[in-house]
């Protein structure tokens, strides 16, 4: 068996950790999807809960993300203010930067408060068919 040196898988979590881990890509691969819908977050203006699904696809290149290390990542907003459009755009930009795939897609739909569902979408990359 192949040896990883994460800091999140095989270790207790007592509390969030803001860093995606990594891992090769296995051949064949082609895309990947990872959901939760246990992210929470708070308003920026009035400090109230917000509860969102979050999904996150993308076209690894070389490296996919570690699970555990992603939970930990998303509970990390837990206690931060941050407005639905600029969750789905701060996960796609990191999820972008640590496994440089060939697009990613994070789509966060907060739940609905006050009787409004907000969905938001932000790609970095390129969606295309051509595969390397």
């Amino acid at each position: 068996m192949e040896q990883y040196d994460f800091e999140a898988l095989g270790h207790k979590a007592a509390k969030p950790f803001r860093k995606l881990e990594i891992f090769p890509k296995p051949n064949g691969v082609e895309k990947v999807v990872l959901e939760s819908d246990e992210v929470t977050s708070l308003c920026p203006v009035t400090g109230q809960p917000d509860w969102e699904n979050v999904l996150i696809e993308f076209a690894p290149d070389k490296y996919c993300i570690e699970s555990k290390s992603l939970k930990l990542y998303l509970w990390s907003f837990r206690e931060e203010g941050m407005f639905c459009e600029a969750l789905s755009a701060k996960i796609a930009q990191d999820v972008f930067e640590i496994c440089k795939p060939r697009w990613c897609t994070v789509t966060v739909s907060q739940k609905p408060r006050g009787g409004i569902t907000i969905t938001a979408s932000a790609t970095f990359g390129e969606k295309s068919d051509d595969k390397r």
